[in-house]
């Protein structure tokens, strides 16, 4: 995990969720939660995540959670004796307020039906 206070960047770390927890609204919530306490209560500018580029799963959830695709650090690591490219994505603070609203009309009640399943995608929140 990278953490810049100079640049006041933060990165998310190293995240593995069980496949029960894996799209769920607490996993959802979580991530929101930290989000907002890195932009908002540190004042970081950026919060990053990082992932080995191979691995669709973790690329597919930072976009599905409003990070942004910067870009592929090629050779960026040797992991086990082999090179890793490591696939970069952000949400920074000019992009906060609208993936925050996205969460926040996500995480609202109104979008589950009683038996707890989403209404609408938080993808689609960002849509509109």
């Amino acid at each position: 995990m990278r953490i810049d206070t100079v640049n006041r960047g933060v990165e998310v770390g190293s995240i593995i969720f069980s496949s029960k927890l894996q799209r769920s609204t607490a996993a959802t919530e979580a991530m929101y939660l930290m989000a907002k306490h890195a932009l908002e209560d540190l004042g970081y500018r950026r919060y990053e995540w990082k992932c080995n580029a191979l691995n669709a799963p973790s690329r597919r959830a930072a976009l599905r959670l409003g990070f942004t695709f910067e870009g592929v650090f090629r050779k960026h690591m040797i992991i086990k004796g082999r090179n890793r490219d490591t696939a970069w994505f952000a949400i920074v603070d000019d992009d906060w307020p609208d993936v925050k609203k996205a969460f926040e009309d996500w995480l609202n009640p109104a979008n589950f039906d009683k038996l707890g399943a989403q209404l609408k995608r938080l993808e689609d929140f960002r849509k509109t």
